[in-house]
């Protein structure tokens, strides 16, 4: 940006608003209050669950075809991770509910244990 004496235009303040047009209990609870999760509520996020995992090299990969069986590092009743957008909140049982595959959350991870992992 060049200093060479251009002017800015103006804000207009019935566009962007202004924090003296907000009632003035609304600008105390936006200040003192809990912060306000409305506007975030409805945004996805993507949950997956991990059962486990194998490292393959190339050639057994490319053999693969209907009916092979991969061995994972995970036992059988051995619970699930489950990640919200690929961080690891909880565990969980694998259970069927009306013909589809569910988890039980039996754990829920503590964000500071999270962060570790």
């Amino acid at each position: 940006m060049s200093d060479e004496g251009e002017e800015l235009p103006e804000i207009d303040e019935s566009v962007v608003g202004s924090e003296a047009e907000k009632p003035e209990e609304e600008v105390a609870v936006a200040a003192d209050g809990p912060p306000d999760l409305g506007l975030i509520m409805e945004v996805p996020l993507r949950l997956s669950v991990e059962v486990g995992s194998a490292n393959l090299p190339v050639r057994d990969v490319l053999a693969l075809s209907k009916g092979s069986i991969v061995e994972l590092d995970r036992s059988s009743g051995e619970p699930a991770d489950i990640y919200v957008n690929d961080r690891l909140i909880a565990r969980g049982e694998i259970s069927h509910e009306d013909d589809r595959v569910a988890i039980r959350i039996t754990e829920l991870i503590a964000a500071n244990a999270a962060a570790l992992t």
